[in-house]
């Protein structure tokens, strides 16, 4: 049986939401369906990853995230932030 190789791609900035319990529950899945649509439809598949991650022990600030490599955190954000999220991904 062969294999099919699969593009791998390496985003050169990159969302990291975390969907732990708290964040879940506060909006964070949410807001990985809305960068998804956001990114996708501003052409930036290649450029910008999602990447859900389990509890980052913040969860007083839920729901949150980090934009890296720019170390970027915000808290206590909903959909209407997503936007302003996605330009804080794409600045240099």
């Amino acid at each position: 049986m062969q294999k099919t190789m699969s593009k791998f791609s390496q985003p050169e900035k990159v969302i990291y939401v975390c969907v732990g319990s708290k964040c879940g529950k506060r909006g964070s899945k949410e807001m990985c369906r809305e960068l998804k649509h956001l990114i996708r439809d501003s052409g930036l598949k290649d450029t910008v990853g999602i990447v859900k991650t389990e509890c980052t022990d913040r969860c007083k600030f839920a729901p949150v995230l980090s934009v890296q490599p720019a170390n970027v955190w915000l808290k206590e954000y909903d959909e209407r932030d997503a936007p302003r999220i996605l330009r804080i991904a794409t600045e240099d």
